[in-house]
Formats: C-alpha cells, structure tokens, sequence
C-alpha cells in the first residue's frame, strides 16, 4: 500500500467510525469489509491511530438528561494570576467533561453536570466550585433548546458543506437493572481486538445478542445517542474550533437555530439564556483546519442568516476533555469533601 493510499484509508476509517460503529461481534471486521480491507490491517490502523492520540475514545455516546443528570454550560470570570489554580479546582469535579480557556472577559468555560441525588444540585455545585476557584462572576448556561449535538469532522474533505438533519422520535421505556448495567459497560473505552465487546459481555453475564439488544433499545430510547469514535481535534487536523455566538430575536430563535445546525462544521448548536452581562443566546461550535477557515464558516453563517451582531471565543487551551463517567462514587465523594 501506497503512502497515499494508506492516508486515504485512514481518513475513510476516521470518518466511518464517528458515524457509525458496528455493534457486532467483530466490528473491526465490518468496517474492514466496508473499506476492501482484512480485520488484521484495520486493527493495525485503528491501533496507531490510539497511539498517535488521533483517537481518544471508541464508546456510547449517552443522553445526560435522559440518565436523571442536570448540566449546563457554565462561564467564570477568573483573574489571570489564578487561571491555573482555578482550572485544577473545576477539573477535580467528576461531574466536568470539558473545561476550556477561551478569549473573553468570561475566560474560563466548562460543561457540568450533577447526578439526581446530588445534595448540592447543579446551582450549588457552581456555587461551591466559584468560591473554591476564586472566580469574581459566573453565568449558568443550559440548553433551553438543542438544534443540534454531532462531533462528526470531516476527515476526508469529501463531505457536502451542508447536512439535512432529521428529528428522530423516540419510543419510550423502562429502564431496568440490566439497562443501567449495559450503561455502565457501553460507556468504557472499546479495547482494539477482533472481539472487542466480549469481555463487556461476560461481565454482564450477557450473550452478544441481548447486549446489543439492549444498546438498540438504549438508542431507540434515546438514552444512548449513538457508539462512536470521538477523535482529538487537533490531532485529527482540525486546529482551530470557535464557540461563536449570536444574539438572536427570540421570534427568529427557532428558525436560525435549525439553519446554522446545517453547516456540517457546526458539531453543536443550542439556545441558552441571556444575562445583562452577556446578550448571546445562539451558540454554535465551529471546526476547522485552521483560523482563517473557521472565521470563513463563521462569516457565511452571518451572511446567510443576516445576523450581525455575534462574537467568537477561541479556545487558547485545553484543560479537560474526557467521557462523563456515570453513576460514578466519585460524585458522591467530591460532595462529601465540599460540603
């Protein structure tokens, strides 16, 4: 295989993966059969892949809402000399998957989230975690409405710059012991052998029928949003992504939420509240290759929509990002020590 040949195939691979990972037997060996390759080489792809750091993890993507669990996006305001001290206090909650500094007054950015049973709930824990930061503002950002959540980058810059998204309804259900089991086994890291879910499997005391019977049902739901490959972005090659903003009429909210939810480089879009402090209610993720790209994206939402008055944050660095883990004791402990 040619140097090119073996860069086309990874991209292909990369891009499968994020949209749909076979809940099989042997999945490496479907996607291999996908690709016009042998199980061998996609493992010895998909393997390299980890080890370059490309690929972060292979797992459920699950519904944080649909498990019991109150989020939000949340902003602090921290003063530069404490930006580090600040970053480690927020990181030490189980309950933050994603922590940014970003460049605007409000610097510091983090995704929360707070289980059923939490004594402090989700305002309290941003409470506590403000004063042990020592941040001088905060503001609590939840999804009043999602247009759209799909980390899905374009590794083979073949895509339409465009996607139709479809609404999915989904059925309802019960969950039971064995759901929250299968919850607990999905959300791991998939290890890169021929039979990747087997050990899940006999944990579970479950054949790989029911396991994956119970995942559909999970995804039917909507409990699980899909299994997938999330990537590292600038590993991947997409260096530069941009929260951008908009300040949008609220008539207006609904039909120009669904619009930019369309540009395929938009991975998430979502209508949050307002603050005296902070007019912006539209917020989109933007990915690209670089800067001047991303701000391209940005500018032909603008011009299609017309709206002018929006901003762009940058994140400048990254101080967590990693997989919720849930039903985790950690939870319980952190409240235990803050309280």
């Amino acid at each position: 295989m040619t140097k090119k040949m073996e860069t086309a195939m990874r991209e292909e691979l990369l891009y499968k993966m994020q949209n749909a990972f076979p809940l099989s037997e042997r999945p490496f060996a479907r996607i291999a059969e996908e690709l016009g390759s042998d199980e061998a080489e996609i493992l010895s792809q998909v393997k390299a892949l980890k080890e370059e750091g490309i690929i972060r993890q292979t797992s459920a993507i699950f519904d944080t809402k649909r498990l019991g669990y109150r989020s939000s996006l949340v902003a602090f305001k921290v003063p530069e000399d404490r930006i580090e001290e600040a970053a480690a206090v927020i990181n030490a909650h189980p309950g933050v998957s994603h922590n940014y500094l970003r460049n605007h007054d409000f610097n510091v950015w983090f995704t929360l989230a707070v289980p059923p049973e939490s004594r402090l709930g989700l305002q309290g824990t941003v409470d506590r975690l403000k004063s042990l930061s020592g941040a001088e503002e905060a503001i609590v950002l939840p999804t009043l409405k999602m247009f759209k959540i799909s980390v899905k980058l374009d590794t083979t810059g073949k895509q339409e710059k465009k996607e139709k998204l479809r609404h999915k309804e989904h059925k309802a259900i019960k969950m039971q012991a064995r759901h929250y089991a299968a919850i607990r086994e999905l959300q791991k890291d998939l290890p890169v052998v021929g039979e990747p879910f087997k050990e899940a499997s006999e944990r579970l005391g479950m054949s790989y029928d029911e396991l994956f019977r119970i995942a559909e049902e999970l995804k039917e739901a909507g409990v699980m949003r899909r299994f997938a490959t999330i990537l590292n972005h600038r590993k991947a090659g997409f260096t530069a992504n941009a929260m951008s903003v908009w300040n949008v009429p609220e008539k207006k909210a609904e039909e120009l939420g669904r619009r930019i939810a369309e540009f395929r480089a938009v991975s998430h879009c979502y209508l949050r509240p307002r603050y005296p402090d902070w007019p912006y209610n539209l917020f989109a993720m933007v990915h690209a290759t670089d800067q001047d790209a991303c701000d391209g994206i940005i500018r032909e939402i603008a011009d299609e929509t017309g709206l002018n008055d929006y901003a762009k944050l940058y994140s400048t660095r990254e101080f967590k990002k990693q997989r919720l883990v849930y039903f985790d004791p950690a939870f319980e402990e952190w409240e235990r020590k803050h309280t």
